[in-house]
């Protein structure tokens, strides 16, 4: 299972859009349920965040089994006009923690893993 950040009240910069599609970057295979625990939202949230995510472009998946990999689609350009030119791939090299900040063995970042996967 995820770790759990710990909690937070008040305000934020990052929207749960873009909490999703990190925690997406750094695993396709991710479940709901765990995208959910990570962002502190409910699994409905998650669900209605992956769809609007998936209607305009910005992720799609594949069904296996019982789970989804996801694909994010590294070029798409943000929607905002004050991010006019910024894409997805720009995003998340910011959001998404290396590997190493994980504790995990060095290699590539997850940003750049779904980025050479396109």
């Amino acid at each position: 299972m995820v770790e759990l950040p710990e909690s937070h009240s008040g305000w934020t910069f990052v929207t749960n859009h873009a909490r999703v599609l990190a925690a997406i970057a750094d695993n396709p295979n991710v479940r709901i349920r765990d995208i959910a625990a990570h962002c502190r939202l409910t699994e409905r949230a998650v669900q209605r965040i992956i769809s609007d995510l998936e209607q305009d472009g910005y992720l799609s998946h594949t069904r296996d089994g019982r789970s989804n990999t996801y694909r994010i689609e590294p070029d798409k350009v943000l929607r905002h006009p004050a991010e006019a030119g910024l894409t997805v791939a720009a995003l998340l090299s910011l959001l998404v923690q290396d590997e190493t900040d994980h504790g995990r063995s060095a290699g590539t970042s997850p940003a750049a893993r779904f980025s050479a996967a396109r």
